[in-house]
């Protein structure tokens, strides 16, 4: 069955040659969109959290300076064309600003997006053991944007200006205005330096290749559990990709005390509010359960020398070495029995349980709980060439899945601001107002992949390889029967800054969570690129081969403790 798909393919190739191209749709005709006019809300409103410390109470003492969250805008400036979709981009100025609180930046925004998004405004905090003040005026501007030149569909003409700080301060922020005459000096602050941090460019929000000016986003360059560099909101501006002559700092939390963290209650209510519903493929065979269903229904602990004994792990894990690196001493594996190995691999839905990682970001203005759902089993990919799908064998299975996504709420208001999808070795973060949601609630919804349960925050076809050749790994996401409801059976395995949770002991296995070979990599390929054209055959082996071996099947997966996000951020 497989020679005769490839041989079709094979013929329908030569036919085709590369007529495909004449089908390619003219992007050259641009739509004339007005800039963002309607504001992103979540679809229920914010609930009245639990009664805590700090947690949503509006205001942030970084240690120093005192910080609140500002989603109020006046409109300044507008492009009609460039950045994401070449929709342009909407730049503007906070307002509603609370009395004795200055600005320290504009915010800008893609405008193919209804407008989401918050700036940082501050104020000087009495009893700062530094006896320079927090914040102070400009001396100057520089002018770094005039659109008066730019031959580009716009609102009026915009201008961007850099704040020329004093010695000892630095700016954080652009001020953006539509007249050609500098801003008062009065108009924004700048940061005393030992209360700044560095930063490093996100997300893309305008430019295109005729202005050689890019403006992206701002995060701070350390980011992590521990990491104090906070997120103001701002944006850089970027010419001929150098950002040294106009460069921009963070905030920094010098406090970090963490009494802004949700407590445990108020981690409760926000897992109510969010937690995803995950939608399972309508075809999915292998499903998540709880890690101690697997340890129950047979599961077995190897150690390198004595494969011929392994051994039965105890339900709650206390058998499992704890600590130490994954140095291949130990790995994990279903049972040897095969009609039972065959019922593990199905998993069990009813039983299955999201696991809870509670972790401050950025300074601790905001909280990350990472949601970690463990699949007993990986199943095969396919491959899409072309016209056709192809089983690629046993390649991409592999015994224990770890995946995740997580949320992550300002500690502001409570309010979540985005959330990261997990998709294999890398993913992707997306807006709270590019979500869908649950009939009418805040609560999210995701989609996992057909066999490998990567996680998308939409249904269809995602193509993991070279889409422009029409090749490459097959993620078939769809909605089903299959769901699974992570706010139903949570288990908090890590808050750290709580200092009450006790982690369940197979958290702290460093080693895999299954056997480290199960098949020949290189024979699965043959079988498959035997009836391939050389091109495809060797794009088709870049493709698979350039998968972490994780993923392909080669070793099996390391726990969440393990991986590099449990301390650090997101890719």
């Amino acid at each position: 069955m497989l020679q005769s798909h490839l041989f079709l393919l094979y013929i329908v190739l030569l036919a085709m040659g590369n007529c495909l191209s004449s089908f390619a749709p003219d992007l050259s005709k641009k739509t004339e969109v007005l800039p963002i006019g309607t504001m992103f809300k979540l679809p229920s409103p914010l609930p009245h959290w639990p009664q805590g410390e700090g947690f949503a109470s509006g205001n942030i003492n970084l240690g120093g300076l005192e910080v609140c969250q500002i989603s109020t805008f006046t409109k300044i400036w507008a492009t009609k064309e460039g950045g994401p979709d070449n929709l342009g981009a909407t730049f503007f100025e906070p307002s509603s600003v609370p009395a004795g609180f200055s600005l320290l930046g504009y915010y800008s925004q893609p405008n193919d997006k209804p407008l989401f998004g918050w700036v940082l405004v501050a104020k000087n905090v009495s009893g700062d053991d530094n006896s320079n003040e927090a914040l102070k005026m400009p001396l100057d501007y520089t002018l770094v944007l005039s659109s008066e030149s730019l031959n580009i569909k716009q609102d009026g003409n915009g201008y961007i200006w850099l704040p020329i700080a004093p010695d000892g301060y630095r700016a954080v922020g652009h001020v953006v205005t539509n007249s050609s005459g500098k801003p008062s000096l009065d108009k924004v602050r700048c940061v005393r330096s030992d209360l700044t941090d560095s930063c490093e460019r996100d997300a893309f929000v305008w430019g295109n290749n005729t202005t050689r000016i890019n403006i992206y986003g701002l995060r701070p360059t350390i980011r992590g559990t521990e990491a104090p560099g906070v997120c103001v909101g701002t944006f850089i501006v970027q010419v001929d990709g150098d950002t040294s002559s106009f460069a921009l700092s963070c905030l920094k939390n010098k406090d970090m005390s963490l009494s802004y963290m949700p407590n445990l209650a108020q981690i409760e209510a926000l897992v109510q509010s969010y937690s995803p519903i995950i939608y399972l493929h309508p075809d999915e065979q292998y499903l998540p359960s709880s890690v101690s269903w697997l340890f129950n229904n047979g599961a077995l602990l190897y150690k390198k020398g004595g494969e011929s004994n392994p051994i039965p792990i105890d339900p709650l894990g206390s058998n499992l070495p704890q600590g130490g690196s994954n140095d291949g001493q130990y790995w994990l594996d279903l049972p040897i029995d095969k009609n039972f190995k065959e019922k593990v691999k199905k998993g069990d839905l009813q039983t299955s349980e999201a696991y809870l990682h509670i972790k401050p970001m950025f300074g601790a203005t905001f909280t990350d709980i990472a949601i970690w759902v463990f699949y007993p089993f990986n199943g095969a990919a396919k491959a899409k060439i072309k016209l056709i799908d192809i089983p690629l064998g046993k390649i991409g299975e592999h015994v224990g899945d770890w995946e995740h996504l997580t949320l992550r709420i300002s500690n502001f208001n409570g309010e979540l601001w985005k959330v990261y999808f997990s998709e294999h070795s890398n993913g992707t973060w997306v807006n709270a107002s590019e979500l869908e949601f649950v009939n009418g609630s805040n609560k999210l919804v995701s989609y996992s992949s057909l066999h490998g349960h990567a996680s998308y925050s939409k249904p269809g076809l995602v193509l993991q390889g070279n889409t422009s050749l029409g090749i490459g790994l097959r993620n078939d996401m769809a909605k089903s029967k299959l769901i699974m409801d992570t706010g139903t059976r949570i288990v908090i395995v890590s808050a750290d800054y709580l200092g009450t949770i006790i982690a369940p002991l197979w958290l702290n296995y460093a080693r895999e969570w299954g056997p480290k070979i199960s098949y020949d990599i290189g024979k699965e390929l043959q079988k498959v690129e035997r009836f391939l054209p050389g091109p495809l055959k060797k794009e088709l082996e870049r493709i698979v081969k350039g998968i972490p071996n994780e993923v392909l099947g080669e070793e099996g997966p390391t726990g969440p403790k393990m991986k590099n996000n449990w301390s650090g951020d997101e890719v």
